[in-house]
Protein backbone atom coordinates (compact mmCIF):
# COMPACT_ATOMS: atom_id res chain seq x y z
CA UNK A 1 0.00 0.00 0.00
CA UNK A 2 1.13 3.43 -1.06
CA UNK A 3 1.72 5.99 1.67
CA UNK A 4 -0.61 8.31 -0.37
CA UNK A 5 -3.51 5.54 -0.40
CA UNK A 6 -2.21 4.88 3.40
CA UNK A 7 -3.55 8.74 4.52
CA UNK A 8 -6.47 8.30 2.43
CA UNK A 9 -7.40 5.54 4.39
CA UNK A 10 -6.49 7.10 7.89
CA UNK A 11 -10.12 7.69 8.74
CA UNK A 12 -10.39 3.66 8.09
CA UNK A 13 -8.15 2.64 10.94
CA UNK A 14 -9.00 4.37 13.24
CA UNK A 15 -10.90 3.24 16.64
CA UNK A 16 -14.43 4.39 16.74
CA UNK A 17 -13.97 3.97 20.69
CA UNK A 18 -10.56 5.99 21.36
CA UNK A 19 -10.45 7.88 18.27
CA UNK A 20 -7.28 6.86 17.76
CA UNK A 21 -5.12 4.45 15.15
CA UNK A 22 -5.54 1.18 16.27
CA UNK A 23 -3.48 -0.63 19.07
CA UNK A 24 -3.73 -5.07 18.51
CA UNK A 25 -6.87 -4.15 16.26
CA UNK A 26 -9.52 -7.23 16.77
CA UNK A 27 -13.05 -7.80 14.24
CA UNK A 28 -16.17 -8.63 16.08
CA UNK A 29 -18.87 -11.51 14.64
CA UNK A 30 -20.42 -8.43 13.04
CA UNK A 31 -17.55 -6.97 11.09
CA UNK A 32 -15.90 -4.26 12.55
CA UNK A 33 -12.83 -3.46 13.77
CA UNK A 34 -11.84 -2.07 17.44
CA UNK A 35 -8.61 -1.70 19.47
CA UNK A 36 -8.59 -5.23 21.46
CA UNK A 37 -8.46 -3.02 24.86
CA UNK A 38 -11.37 -0.47 23.97
CA UNK A 39 -13.78 -3.45 23.23
CA UNK A 40 -12.74 -5.18 26.34
CA UNK A 41 -13.34 -2.86 28.53
CA UNK A 42 -16.69 -1.51 26.91
CA UNK A 43 -17.89 -4.89 27.15
CA UNK A 44 -16.46 -5.22 30.65
CA UNK A 45 -18.74 -2.43 31.66
CA UNK A 46 -22.10 -4.55 29.84
CA UNK A 47 -23.86 -7.21 30.97
CA UNK A 48 -24.66 -8.54 27.38
CA UNK A 49 -21.58 -7.54 24.65
CA UNK A 50 -22.49 -5.99 21.99
CA UNK A 51 -20.94 -3.98 19.30
CA UNK A 52 -20.94 -0.46 20.14
CA UNK A 53 -21.30 0.51 16.07
CA UNK A 54 -24.96 -1.39 15.15
CA UNK A 55 -25.35 -2.51 18.93
CA UNK A 56 -25.81 -5.90 17.35
CA UNK A 57 -25.58 -8.89 20.91
CA UNK A 58 -23.35 -11.21 21.04
CA UNK A 59 -24.46 -14.48 23.37
CA UNK A 60 -21.77 -15.53 24.92
CA UNK A 61 -19.35 -13.39 24.82
CA UNK A 62 -17.22 -14.10 21.48
CA UNK A 63 -13.74 -14.85 21.34
CA UNK A 64 -12.00 -12.26 19.39
CA UNK A 65 -8.20 -12.32 17.47
CA UNK A 66 -6.23 -9.88 16.11
CA UNK A 67 -6.90 -8.88 12.93
CA UNK A 68 -3.49 -9.34 11.21
CA UNK A 69 -4.06 -7.57 7.82
CA UNK A 70 -5.61 -4.45 9.84
CA UNK A 71 -2.72 -4.75 11.67
CA UNK A 72 0.11 -4.95 9.07
CA UNK A 73 -1.96 -1.59 7.49
CA UNK A 74 -1.66 -0.01 10.90
CA UNK A 75 1.81 -0.83 11.36
CA UNK A 76 2.54 1.05 7.42
CA UNK A 77 0.82 3.62 8.17
CA UNK A 78 2.38 4.55 11.19
CA UNK A 79 5.96 3.65 9.92
CA UNK A 80 4.83 6.12 6.84
CA UNK A 81 3.52 9.07 9.72
CA UNK A 82 6.84 8.72 11.16
CA UNK A 83 8.86 9.02 8.10
CA UNK A 84 6.79 12.09 6.73
CA UNK A 85 7.26 14.04 10.61
CA UNK A 86 10.80 12.90 10.39
CA UNK A 87 10.91 14.65 7.03
CA UNK A 88 8.83 17.93 8.47
CA UNK A 89 11.17 18.13 11.36
CA UNK A 90 14.35 18.62 9.24
CA UNK A 91 12.56 21.40 7.31
CA UNK A 92 10.28 22.98 10.67
CA UNK A 93 11.89 21.99 13.96
CA UNK A 94 10.43 24.19 16.49
CA UNK A 95 12.47 27.25 17.58
CA UNK A 96 12.98 29.08 20.97
CA UNK A 97 9.42 30.71 21.62
CA UNK A 98 7.55 28.64 18.94
CA UNK A 99 5.02 25.65 20.73
CA UNK A 100 5.97 22.65 19.98
CA UNK A 101 4.32 19.11 18.68
CA UNK A 102 3.25 16.94 21.61
CA UNK A 103 3.70 13.62 19.45
CA UNK A 104 6.56 14.15 17.79
CA UNK A 105 9.14 11.96 19.05
CA UNK A 106 12.79 13.04 18.86
CA UNK A 107 13.06 16.46 17.23
CA UNK A 108 10.20 18.56 18.36
CA UNK A 109 8.14 20.13 15.20
CA UNK A 110 6.30 23.30 15.34
CA UNK A 111 3.12 22.96 15.87
CA UNK A 112 0.30 24.52 14.09
CA UNK A 113 -2.55 24.18 16.00
CA UNK A 114 -3.69 23.39 19.82
CA UNK A 115 -6.83 21.00 20.35
CA UNK A 116 -8.88 22.18 23.07
CA UNK A 117 -10.36 18.90 23.49
CA UNK A 118 -7.38 16.72 22.98
CA UNK A 119 -5.54 19.08 25.40
CA UNK A 120 -2.63 18.35 22.59
CA UNK A 121 -0.24 20.28 20.07
CA UNK A 122 -0.09 19.38 16.75
CA UNK A 123 2.35 19.74 13.76
CA UNK A 124 1.59 19.81 10.16
CA UNK A 125 1.77 15.45 10.09
CA UNK A 126 -0.18 15.04 13.51
CA UNK A 127 -2.72 17.24 12.56
CA UNK A 128 -3.83 15.58 9.83
CA UNK A 129 -6.47 13.16 11.39
CA UNK A 130 -8.55 16.25 12.74
CA UNK A 131 -8.67 17.65 9.30
CA UNK A 132 -10.24 14.85 7.83
CA UNK A 133 -11.90 12.12 10.23
CA UNK A 134 -15.83 12.94 10.86
CA UNK A 135 -15.26 12.28 14.71
CA UNK A 136 -12.02 14.88 15.43
CA UNK A 137 -13.26 17.55 13.25
CA UNK A 138 -15.67 19.11 16.15
CA UNK A 139 -12.89 19.08 17.95
CA UNK A 140 -11.97 22.78 18.56
CA UNK A 141 -9.08 23.85 16.82
CA UNK A 142 -6.63 27.52 18.07
CA UNK A 143 -3.72 28.64 17.49
CA UNK A 144 -0.81 26.79 19.34
CA UNK A 145 -0.29 27.47 22.91
CA UNK A 146 1.46 26.25 25.84
CA UNK A 147 0.03 25.27 28.90
CA UNK A 148 -3.26 23.57 27.39
CA UNK A 149 -4.60 22.51 30.82
CA UNK A 150 -4.67 25.74 32.07
CA UNK A 151 -7.58 26.57 29.77
CA UNK A 152 -9.74 23.72 31.60
CA UNK A 153 -11.91 23.80 34.25
CA UNK A 154 -10.27 22.34 37.53
CA UNK A 155 -13.30 21.52 38.61
CA UNK A 156 -15.00 19.67 35.62
CA UNK A 157 -12.63 19.62 33.52
CA UNK A 158 -14.27 20.95 30.60
CA UNK A 159 -13.12 24.08 28.18
CA UNK A 160 -13.18 27.16 29.74
CA UNK A 161 -15.55 28.51 27.02
CA UNK A 162 -17.85 31.79 29.24
CA UNK A 163 -17.03 34.22 31.49
CA UNK A 164 -19.14 35.64 34.95
CA UNK A 165 -19.59 38.56 34.91
CA UNK A 166 -20.54 38.70 38.08
CA UNK A 167 -16.70 36.72 39.49
CA UNK A 168 -14.98 38.22 36.60
CA UNK A 169 -14.08 34.46 35.49
CA UNK A 170 -14.01 32.14 33.19
CA UNK A 171 -15.84 29.04 33.23
CA UNK A 172 -17.19 25.74 31.79
CA UNK A 173 -20.57 24.89 30.45
CA UNK A 174 -21.03 22.56 33.75
CA UNK A 175 -19.79 25.83 35.74
CA UNK A 176 -23.48 27.89 34.79
CA UNK A 177 -25.85 25.24 36.04
CA UNK A 178 -23.32 24.37 39.66
CA UNK A 179 -20.96 26.85 41.05
CA UNK A 180 -21.85 29.76 39.35
CA UNK A 181 -26.07 28.78 39.00
CA UNK A 182 -28.23 32.26 38.57
CA UNK A 183 -25.22 34.10 37.25
CA UNK A 184 -24.89 36.62 34.39
CA UNK A 185 -22.76 34.90 31.68
CA UNK A 186 -21.10 35.93 28.13
CA UNK A 187 -18.74 34.37 25.65
CA UNK A 188 -15.34 34.56 26.12
CA UNK A 189 -15.25 36.28 22.36
CA UNK A 190 -17.41 39.02 23.42
CA UNK A 191 -15.79 39.80 26.72
CA UNK A 192 -12.95 39.82 24.96
CA UNK A 193 -14.29 42.86 22.83
CA UNK A 194 -15.39 44.60 26.17
CA UNK A 195 -11.65 44.19 27.59
CA UNK A 196 -10.14 45.25 24.35
CA UNK A 197 -12.25 48.44 24.77
CA UNK A 198 -11.02 49.14 27.85
CA UNK A 199 -7.94 48.36 26.64
CA UNK A 200 -7.87 50.44 24.24
CA UNK A 201 -8.73 53.21 26.69
CA UNK A 202 -6.26 52.50 28.97
CA UNK A 203 -3.68 52.01 26.48
CA UNK A 204 -4.51 55.91 24.94
CA UNK A 205 -4.62 57.02 28.67
CA UNK A 206 -1.00 55.23 28.61
CA UNK A 207 0.20 57.00 25.81
CA UNK A 208 -1.27 60.67 27.11
CA UNK A 209 0.57 59.84 30.47
CA UNK A 210 3.85 58.74 28.10
CA UNK A 211 3.25 62.33 26.43
CA UNK A 212 2.76 64.38 29.56
CA UNK A 213 6.36 62.78 30.69
CA UNK A 214 7.43 63.12 27.62
CA UNK A 215 7.09 66.66 27.91
CA UNK A 216 7.60 67.46 31.46
CA UNK A 217 11.05 65.78 30.19
CA UNK A 218 11.61 68.28 27.93
CA UNK A 219 10.52 70.96 29.99
CA UNK A 220 13.04 69.82 33.11
CA UNK A 221 15.93 69.71 30.55
CA UNK A 222 14.83 72.88 29.12
CA UNK A 223 14.65 74.09 32.85
CA UNK A 224 18.36 72.77 33.27
CA UNK A 225 19.71 74.32 30.07
CA UNK A 226 18.69 77.26 31.36
CA UNK A 227 20.04 76.98 34.28
CA UNK A 228 23.10 76.06 33.37
CA UNK A 229 22.99 78.87 30.76
CA UNK A 230 22.31 81.29 34.16
CA UNK A 231 24.96 80.17 36.25
CA UNK A 232 27.49 79.91 33.78
CA UNK A 233 26.40 83.81 33.19
CA UNK A 234 26.26 84.47 37.17
CA UNK A 235 30.21 82.20 37.22
CA UNK A 236 31.48 84.81 34.37
CA UNK A 237 30.21 87.78 36.34
CA UNK A 238 31.53 86.42 39.62
CA UNK A 239 35.10 85.72 38.14
CA UNK A 240 34.77 89.51 37.12
CA UNK A 241 33.83 91.03 40.35
CA UNK A 242 36.02 89.28 42.30
CA UNK A 243 39.10 89.18 40.32
CA UNK A 244 38.24 93.60 40.27
CA UNK A 245 38.16 93.17 43.74
CA UNK A 246 40.81 91.01 44.51
CA UNK A 247 43.10 93.43 41.86
CA UNK A 248 41.58 96.15 44.08
CA UNK A 249 42.81 94.89 47.28
CA UNK A 250 46.31 93.75 45.81
CA UNK A 251 46.83 97.48 44.83
CA UNK A 252 45.97 98.88 47.78
CA UNK A 253 48.63 96.63 49.52
CA UNK A 254 51.05 97.73 46.93
CA UNK A 255 50.36 101.07 46.97
CA UNK A 256 50.96 100.77 50.96
CA UNK A 257 53.98 98.57 50.72
CA UNK A 258 55.78 101.87 47.95
CA UNK A 259 54.36 104.21 49.94
CA UNK A 260 56.36 103.37 53.37
CA UNK A 261 59.28 101.65 51.35
CA UNK A 262 59.54 105.29 49.80
CA UNK A 263 59.20 107.12 53.11
CA UNK A 264 61.79 104.84 54.59
CA UNK A 265 63.80 105.52 51.68
CA UNK A 266 63.91 108.94 52.09
CA UNK A 267 64.93 108.83 56.05
CA UNK A 268 67.42 106.71 55.21
CA UNK A 269 69.06 109.34 52.56
CA UNK A 270 68.31 112.52 55.29
CA UNK A 271 70.21 109.80 57.73
CA UNK A 272 72.81 109.55 55.38
CA UNK A 273 73.66 113.03 54.59
CA UNK A 274 73.71 114.48 58.03
CA UNK A 275 76.40 111.58 58.85
CA UNK A 276 78.26 112.60 55.62
CA UNK A 277 78.31 116.43 57.04
CA UNK A 278 79.14 115.15 60.34
CA UNK A 279 81.68 113.43 59.59
CA UNK A 280 83.45 116.37 57.53
CA UNK A 281 82.88 118.47 60.51
CA UNK A 282 85.14 115.73 62.86
CA UNK A 283 87.69 115.42 59.90
CA UNK A 284 88.06 119.05 60.57
CA UNK A 285 87.91 118.95 64.17
CA UNK A 286 90.64 116.33 64.06
CA UNK A 287 93.26 118.30 61.88
CA UNK A 288 92.14 121.01 64.08
CA UNK A 289 92.96 118.90 67.31
CA UNK A 290 95.97 117.79 65.69
CA UNK A 291 97.57 121.15 65.06
CA UNK A 292 96.77 122.41 68.75
CA UNK A 293 98.48 119.15 70.19
CA UNK A 294 101.83 120.03 68.34
CA UNK A 295 102.03 123.70 69.07
CA UNK A 296 101.24 122.58 72.77
CA UNK A 297 104.39 120.53 72.37
CA UNK A 298 106.58 123.14 71.24
CA UNK A 299 109.31 124.81 72.71
CA UNK A 300 109.95 127.37 70.53
CA UNK A 301 108.50 130.52 72.33
CA UNK A 302 107.95 132.80 69.58
CA UNK A 303 106.66 129.90 67.14
CA UNK A 304 103.80 128.85 70.03
CA UNK A 305 102.57 132.36 70.25
CA UNK A 306 102.63 132.88 66.63
CA UNK A 307 100.72 129.48 66.03
CA UNK A 308 98.01 130.55 68.85
CA UNK A 309 96.74 133.45 67.26
CA UNK A 310 95.92 131.41 64.12
CA UNK A 311 94.21 128.72 66.15
CA UNK A 312 92.53 130.73 68.84
CA UNK A 313 89.02 131.34 66.24
CA UNK A 314 87.43 127.71 66.49
CA UNK A 315 86.62 125.96 63.00
CA UNK A 316 83.52 126.48 61.22
CA UNK A 317 80.74 124.00 62.69
CA UNK A 318 77.17 123.74 62.57
CA UNK A 319 75.04 123.27 65.89
CA UNK A 320 74.10 119.76 65.92
CA UNK A 321 71.77 119.96 69.29
CA UNK A 322 68.49 120.14 67.97
CA UNK A 323 69.32 118.09 64.53
CA UNK A 324 67.50 114.80 65.09
CA UNK A 325 66.50 111.58 62.77
CA UNK A 326 63.25 110.55 64.18
CA UNK A 327 62.72 106.80 64.12
CA UNK A 328 59.84 105.27 61.84
CA UNK A 329 56.29 105.53 63.03
CA UNK A 330 53.48 103.61 60.58
CA UNK A 331 50.72 103.86 63.83
CA UNK A 332 47.42 103.96 61.66
CA UNK A 333 49.10 103.24 58.31
CA UNK A 334 47.13 99.92 57.62
CA UNK A 335 44.34 101.35 59.30
CA UNK A 336 44.03 104.45 57.37
CA UNK A 337 44.96 102.27 54.06
CA UNK A 338 42.44 99.64 54.57
CA UNK A 339 39.83 102.62 55.20
CA UNK A 340 40.75 104.00 51.67
CA UNK A 341 40.17 100.21 50.45
CA UNK A 342 37.14 99.71 51.93
CA UNK A 343 36.40 103.37 50.04
CA UNK A 344 37.12 101.47 46.93
CA UNK A 345 35.17 98.40 47.78
CA UNK A 346 32.02 99.96 48.33
CA UNK A 347 32.67 102.13 45.07
CA UNK A 348 32.82 98.50 43.13
CA UNK A 349 30.29 97.25 45.44
CA UNK A 350 27.78 99.84 44.50
CA UNK A 351 28.00 99.37 40.46
CA UNK A 352 27.93 95.61 41.25
CA UNK A 353 24.90 96.06 42.81
CA UNK A 354 23.79 98.78 39.90
CA UNK A 355 24.76 96.26 37.55
CA UNK A 356 22.23 93.40 39.69
CA UNK A 357 19.31 95.59 39.96
CA UNK A 358 19.38 96.67 36.24
CA UNK A 359 18.97 93.18 35.33
CA UNK A 360 16.15 92.94 38.19
CA UNK A 361 14.60 95.97 36.74
CA UNK A 362 14.01 94.11 32.96
CA UNK A 363 11.65 91.76 34.62
CA UNK A 364 9.56 94.69 35.24
CA UNK A 365 5.58 94.45 35.30
CA UNK A 366 2.43 96.92 35.69
CA UNK A 367 0.69 96.21 39.43
CA UNK A 368 -2.19 97.98 39.92
CA UNK A 369 -3.67 97.74 43.65
CA UNK A 370 -7.20 95.01 43.90
CA UNK A 371 -10.12 96.96 45.30
CA UNK A 372 -12.08 93.86 46.03
CA UNK A 373 -8.88 93.01 48.82
CA UNK A 374 -8.79 96.31 49.55
CA UNK A 375 -10.02 97.13 54.11
CA UNK A 376 -12.39 98.91 54.19
CA UNK A 377 -10.37 101.83 55.81
CA UNK A 378 -7.62 101.91 52.69
CA UNK A 379 -8.06 104.63 50.37
CA UNK A 380 -6.99 103.79 46.62
CA UNK A 381 -6.10 105.94 43.89
CA UNK A 382 -8.60 105.96 40.52
CA UNK A 383 -5.51 104.66 38.88
CA UNK A 384 -4.73 101.73 41.62
CA UNK A 385 -1.81 102.98 41.79
CA UNK A 386 -1.73 104.32 45.34
CA UNK A 387 -2.97 103.40 48.84
CA UNK A 388 -3.68 105.01 52.24
CA UNK A 389 -5.30 104.45 55.35
CA UNK A 390 -8.02 106.70 56.24
CA UNK A 391 -9.77 107.25 59.64
CA UNK A 392 -12.87 105.94 58.79
CA UNK A 393 -14.28 103.26 58.02
CA UNK A 394 -16.22 103.04 54.38
CA UNK A 395 -19.54 101.03 53.26
CA UNK A 396 -17.84 98.42 51.38
CA UNK A 397 -19.48 94.80 50.16
CA UNK A 398 -18.14 91.86 52.23
CA UNK A 399 -16.38 90.77 49.07
CA UNK A 400 -14.76 87.09 50.67
CA UNK A 401 -11.16 87.98 48.97
CA UNK A 402 -11.17 91.40 51.51
CA UNK A 403 -9.05 91.65 54.36
CA UNK A 404 -11.44 92.70 57.48
CA UNK A 405 -9.20 93.09 60.31
CA UNK A 406 -5.49 93.84 59.17
CA UNK A 407 -5.07 97.05 56.68
CA UNK A 408 -3.79 95.35 53.60
CA UNK A 409 -4.47 94.96 50.08
CA UNK A 410 -3.35 92.93 47.38
CA UNK A 411 -2.79 93.35 43.52
CA UNK A 412 -4.78 92.19 40.59
CA UNK A 413 -1.86 90.93 39.20
CA UNK A 414 -1.01 87.16 39.91
CA UNK A 415 2.16 84.79 38.98
CA UNK A 416 3.10 81.32 38.99
CA UNK A 417 5.59 80.87 36.89
CA UNK A 418 8.91 83.09 35.58
CA UNK A 419 10.70 86.36 37.41
CA UNK A 420 8.50 89.33 37.94
CA UNK A 421 9.99 93.25 39.79
CA UNK A 422 7.92 96.14 40.92
CA UNK A 423 8.80 99.69 42.53
CA UNK A 424 6.94 101.06 45.58
CA UNK A 425 7.78 103.98 47.17
CA UNK A 426 7.73 104.63 50.79
CA UNK A 427 9.18 108.12 50.99
CA UNK A 428 7.86 109.84 54.11
CA UNK A 429 5.85 106.94 56.45
CA UNK A 430 6.87 105.73 59.69
CA UNK A 431 5.17 102.18 59.41
CA UNK A 432 4.61 100.11 56.40
CA UNK A 433 4.92 96.25 54.83
CA UNK A 434 5.56 95.49 51.44
CA UNK A 435 6.03 91.98 49.73
CA UNK A 436 4.44 89.38 48.30
CA UNK A 437 1.75 86.86 49.57
CA UNK A 438 0.32 83.74 48.36
CA UNK A 439 -3.04 83.62 46.87
CA UNK A 440 -4.65 81.45 49.08
CA UNK A 441 -3.86 83.40 52.25
CA UNK A 442 -6.10 83.87 54.92
CA UNK A 443 -7.63 87.52 54.90
CA UNK A 444 -10.41 87.47 57.39
CA UNK A 445 -8.99 87.94 60.74
CA UNK A 446 -5.78 88.80 62.39
CA UNK A 447 -2.76 87.81 59.65
CA UNK A 448 0.79 87.29 61.19
CA UNK A 449 3.44 88.36 58.66
CA UNK A 450 5.11 84.87 58.21
CA UNK A 451 6.64 82.57 55.14
CA UNK A 452 4.82 79.65 57.03
CA UNK A 453 1.35 81.87 56.61
CA UNK A 454 2.19 82.60 52.99
CA UNK A 455 3.81 85.86 53.20
CA UNK A 456 7.47 87.24 52.38
CA UNK A 457 7.60 90.64 53.26
CA UNK A 458 10.02 93.43 54.47
CA UNK A 459 8.30 96.09 56.76
CA UNK A 460 9.45 99.50 58.89
CA UNK A 461 8.29 100.08 62.73
CA UNK A 462 9.36 103.55 64.40
CA UNK A 463 12.33 103.96 61.97
CA UNK A 464 13.57 100.25 62.43
CA UNK A 465 13.65 98.00 59.17
CA UNK A 466 12.50 94.40 59.67
CA UNK A 467 11.74 91.07 57.37
CA UNK A 468 9.01 88.78 58.34
CA UNK A 469 9.43 87.33 60.80
CA UNK A 470 11.30 89.61 62.96
CA UNK A 471 14.27 89.64 61.83
CA UNK A 472 16.11 93.51 62.31
CA UNK A 473 17.50 94.67 59.32
CA UNK A 474 21.16 97.32 59.47
CA UNK A 475 20.48 99.89 56.64
CA UNK A 476 22.80 102.66 56.34
CA UNK A 477 19.57 104.36 55.67
CA UNK A 478 16.01 104.61 55.46
CA UNK A 479 14.85 103.39 51.50
CA UNK A 480 12.62 106.05 49.87
CA UNK A 481 11.76 103.84 46.88
CA UNK A 482 11.28 99.67 47.29
CA UNK A 483 11.87 97.20 44.60
CA UNK A 484 10.90 93.85 45.07
CA UNK A 485 11.96 91.25 42.38
CA UNK A 486 10.76 87.74 42.55
CA UNK A 487 12.41 84.49 40.81
CA UNK A 488 9.29 81.54 41.46
CA UNK A 489 11.34 78.55 39.84
CA UNK A 490 14.76 79.73 41.73
CA UNK A 491 12.37 80.54 45.58
CA UNK A 492 13.82 83.85 45.83
CA UNK A 493 11.98 86.89 46.73
CA UNK A 494 14.83 89.88 47.38
CA UNK A 495 13.83 93.72 48.33
CA UNK A 496 16.12 96.38 47.23
CA UNK A 497 17.22 100.09 48.34
CA UNK A 498 16.51 101.27 44.54
CA UNK A 499 18.04 105.09 45.12
CA UNK A 500 21.01 103.01 47.01
CA UNK A 501 21.09 100.28 44.34
CA UNK A 502 21.16 98.27 47.93
CA UNK A 503 19.94 94.99 48.67
CA UNK A 504 17.26 95.01 51.67
CA UNK A 505 16.97 91.85 51.98
CA UNK A 506 16.65 88.34 50.41
CA UNK A 507 14.58 85.34 51.08
CA UNK A 508 15.97 82.06 49.68
CA UNK A 509 14.89 78.70 48.85
CA UNK A 510 11.81 79.41 48.88
CA UNK A 511 8.97 76.33 47.33
CA UNK A 512 6.09 78.13 45.82
CA UNK A 513 3.33 76.07 44.67
CA UNK A 514 0.34 78.64 44.86
CA UNK A 515 0.21 82.11 42.62
CA UNK A 516 1.92 84.64 44.02
CA UNK A 517 0.46 88.28 44.81
CA UNK A 518 1.88 91.69 45.26
CA UNK A 519 1.15 92.70 48.96
CA UNK A 520 0.72 96.05 50.25
CA UNK A 521 -0.15 97.65 53.90
CA UNK A 522 -0.11 101.65 54.47
CA UNK A 523 -0.52 100.55 57.92
CA UNK A 524 -2.63 102.79 60.27
CA UNK A 525 -2.77 106.77 59.89
CA UNK A 526 -1.47 107.06 63.38
CA UNK A 527 -3.27 110.68 63.79
CA UNK A 528 -1.74 111.65 60.63
CA UNK A 529 2.22 110.98 61.10
CA UNK A 530 2.08 108.04 58.55
CA UNK A 531 -0.40 109.99 56.23
CA UNK A 532 1.95 109.52 53.39
CA UNK A 533 0.84 106.69 50.99
CA UNK A 534 2.54 103.67 49.73
CA UNK A 535 2.83 104.80 45.60
CA UNK A 536 3.23 102.03 42.82
CA UNK A 537 5.91 103.56 40.83
CA UNK A 538 6.47 103.15 36.82
CA UNK A 539 10.30 101.43 36.95
CA UNK A 540 12.57 103.57 35.82
CA UNK A 541 16.35 101.86 34.15
CA UNK A 542 18.29 104.01 34.23
CA UNK A 543 19.93 103.62 37.85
Amino acid sequence: MSAASNLRSEDQLLCSICLEVFTDPVTTPCGHNFCNECITQHWNTKVISDCPLCNKQFRPRPELNVNTLLAEMVSQFRHEAELKASSSSEQQAAKPGEVPCDLCTGTKVKALKSCLVCLVSYCQTHLEPHLTVSGLKKHQLMEPVENLEGRMCLNHNKPLELFCQREQTCVCALCTVLEHKNHEFVPLREECEEKKKKLRKTEAEMQQMIQERRVKIKEIRECVKMSKAAVDREKAEGVEVFTALKECVERGLKQLMERMEEEEEAREKQAEGLVRDLEEEICELMKRSSEVEQLFLSEDHLHLLQGFSSLKAAPPTKDWTEVRVRPSSYEGTVVRAVAQLEENLSKEMKKLFEADLKRKQQFAVDVTLDPDTAHHELILSDDGKQVTCGNKRKKLPDHPERFDYSVCVLGKQSFSSGKFYFEVQVKGKTNWDLGVSKESINRKGKITLNPDKGFWTTYLRNGNHYSAPAVRLSLRSAPEKVGVFVDYEEGLVSFYDVAAAALIYSFTGCCFTDRLLPFFSPEPNDGGKNSAPLIICPVNQTV
